[in-house]
């Protein structure tokens, strides 16, 4: 077997990475096995990424279930058992029982556009869950009231909205500016940069219900489609609580926690916390 530091830190660069792996273990053995038992290797999309349980047509075998279970995102974990003579083609005389390991570094990323008030209640909440939040603002000294947490990334702006493309297609974007010119403008640009149902799957706005159809009417009269602009949900949060910062910050949270298990539920993706 590799040596188990080299083996670990193998690991953690490709979750550092987020590079989805499978890690394979040669769990037991019968018969004339090329590996001991224990024995362990890691797979990416790429193929083999590190360590062996013995090469050949049982580790190709393995490989090819390991990209299986990378591809379809849908099993975190497997066990099977191989004759290698009838299953996988050898000649050896043996079987084997191999557990897979899918680790998909599906990671919850969260967008937040205005560093007033209710983000600054909502985004220490926010770090205690398992996700990544990125907070951007034109105001460096609101920017800089958060709190430092290696999830929260908070990035200055010249311009709110731009820098919009280079974001994780896959964010929740959450609108919460200082007014309605700059909640225009940002909604604006993530309906330019959203090609797909699948892109920036959750957009929600922070105001009332007469201010959604007004950036709504304003979005479609400039050419925007009624499918995308009506994406945008607003109001957000539950219709708990009162005015206060924090409790909206509590009801927003809460929204969030449900679309997200709506959305990856109905992919049928687990999160991170489930594999990691």
């Amino acid at each position: 077997m590799a040596n188990p530091l080299e083996f670990f830190e193998k690991i953690q660069n490709l979750i550092n990475q987020e590079i989805p792996f499978v890690q394979v273990t040669l769990v037991d053995a019968l018969g004339s096995v090329p590996q001991n038992i224990g024995t362990k290797m890691l797979v990416t999309k790429e193929g083999l990424y590190f360590g062996t349980i013995g090469g050949g047509c049982l580790e190709n075998t393995a490989i090819k279930k390991s990209l299986e279970l990378i591809e379809n995102q849908k099993k975190s974990t497997d066990f099977v058992e191989w004759d290698l003579d009838e299953d996988i083609g050898m000649s050896c005389n043996g079987s084997v029982k191999l557990f897979f390991e899918a680790y998909l570094n599906k990671n919850w990323d969260i967008v937040i556009f205005g560093a007033g008030h209710v983000a600054q209640t909502m985004i220490p909440t926010l770090l205690t869950l398992d996700c990544r939040v990125t907070c951007i603002d034109i105001r460096q000294e609101w920017l800089d009231k958060l709190p430092k947490a290696s999830n929260l990334t908070t990035l200055q702006v010249e311009r709110m909205g731009s820098g919009i493309e280079k974001l994780n297609p896959q964010s929740f974007m959450i609108v919460m500016t200082m007014g309605h010119e700059f909640d225009y403008v940002v909604l604006r640009e993530i309906l330019k940069n959203k090609d797909s149902q699948d892109k920036f799957p959750y957009i929600g706005l922070m105001g009332s219900a007469s201010k959604a159809i007004t950036l709504k009417k304003e979005l479609i009269k400039e050419g925007f489609s009624e499918e995308f602009v009506n994406e945008i949900h607003c109001p957000i949060g539950f219709k708990i609580g009162n005015n206060a910062p924090a409790e909206i910050a509590i009801s927003i949270t809460a929204e969030l926690l449900q679309e997200r298990d709506n959305i990856f539920n109905k992919k049928d993706i687990p999160f991170s916390h489930k594999n990691l």
